[in-house]
């Protein structure tokens, strides 16, 4: 062969080579931002499928919600010193509290990646938990999903001693708590939240409680063991949902804290989760002092709306959740975020640099439905 000809192969050659790469490129950019959408989505499903199951649980007293118990003086006690101390993870005589990040409310612009502030009066118990500066926090009180039966209560003198139908209390342990160390005993007229220890065997659980002979104060004196009564055991659940940085990956996530013997328990539930915003719908009955909830929703707020006002009759309102997650691929997208991703009225506007990462909105309107007094 000739130099020339030589010279139109190798030109022909680097054609088809430079075409190829032109097509590999392209290739991998639309598997990037396909993966990156596709991760998106299942991991925003995922974590409102877990914050939906949870919200809706808040108020589960048992037979009766803890609406109703509240309407009657004396068949909700709590025997943990938390009565009236909105902060304290014990609480359980509120069942939803929230606290809004400073300058995220609906019509407020953020800029990703410029950080924020904390919630203001957040407890010390959750700041420990290291949420992210400018993202909304949650927390819920409720007994758990499932009951086991009470068969008989003893009185020793200085505690009491329930023992449950054989085979329950695995009800007591799901979601990998092995040890519960907080209890609710409820029937269809009163509730007790207390702390407890099964140090006596599966199926016996001792309650921190010295026994009386008042009815407000005594178990015995107030529950009827199974057959003859309604008596159930359940698992007192002190939830927290906030976001933070993961420490496997180090990219924001979604975290949920379980309070157990004293102090949080960080669990990580899915990673991509960059911001949760939350407003709280409110009975339209707004003296509950003197009138039980109606079960209609008539006004929506923030969480600092709600604790500017009233907190401790605000919160009580609370019969829905609206939930807003702003969500991010986890690895590079090949994306470039051109407009504001709106996430309850928020708009989060683009990064000062492209980040090439893709990202999307989600929102749920969540009915409380433990504290639908009227419906």
């Amino acid at each position: 062969m000739s130099l020339l000809e030589i010279m139109i192969a190798l030109l022909i050659g680097s054609l088809l080579i430079l075409a190829l790469v032109q097509v590999f490129a392209a290739s991998r950019t639309a598997y990037q931002m396909s993966e990156g959408m596709a991760r998106v989505q299942e991991n925003a499903r995922f974590a409102m499928d877990f914050l939906q199951r949870d919200i809706r649980m808040a108020g589960h007293y048992g037979c009766v919600n803890d609406q109703s118990h509240l309407q009657k003086e004396g068949s909700l006690e709590i025997h943990l010193g938390a009565v009236g101390d909105l902060g304290n993870p014990l609480n359980f005589g509120v069942s939803v509290v929230g606290y809004e990040a400073p300058n995220t409310g609906p019509e407020d612009t953020v800029q990703i990646g410029e950080g924020g502030d904390l919630p203001a009066g957040l407890p010390a118990t959750i700041q420990a938990l290291e949420p992210l500066p400018g993202s909304d926090i949650l927390v819920l009180r409720y007994l758990g999903t499932r009951g086991a039966p009470v068969t008989n209560i003893v009185d020793t003198g200085s505690e009491e001693i329930l023992t449950l139908a054989d085979g329950s209390w695995g009800a007591l342990t799901t979601d990998g708590v092995a040890e519960p160390t907080f209890f609710g005993v409820a029937d269809c007229t009163y509730v007790d939240v207390f702390a407890g220890s099964s140090a006596g065997g599966e199926g016996v659980v001792t309650v921190n409680i010295a026994p009386t002979s008042a009815d407000t104060t005594d178990l015995i004196g107030r529950y009827t063991p199974q057959p003859s009564g309604q008596s159930m055991l359940y698992r007192a659940e002190s939830l927290v949902y906030y976001v933070a940085i993961s420490k496997a990956s180090g990219n924001p996530a979604l975290f949920r804290a379980r309070y157990l013997g004293g102090a949080y328990e960080a669990e990580e539930l899915v990673e991509g989760i960059e911001n949760m915003q939350l407003l709280y719908g409110l009975d339209r009955v707004a003296d509950l002092a003197t009138a039980p909830p109606s079960g209609y929703i008539s006004v929506r707020q923030t969480a600092g709306d709600i604790s500017a006002a009233n907190e401790a009759v605000g919160w009580r309102r609370v019969g829905m959740v609206q939930v807003g997650l702003l969500a991010s691929s986890p690895n590079l997208a090949a994306a470039e975020q051109a407009e504001a991703r709106n996430v309850l009225g928020v708009d989060f506007t683009p990064p000062a640099e492209n980040d090439r990462l893709y990202r999307a909105s989600y929102e749920a309107t969540i009915a409380l439905r433990n504290r639908l007094y009227g419906n």
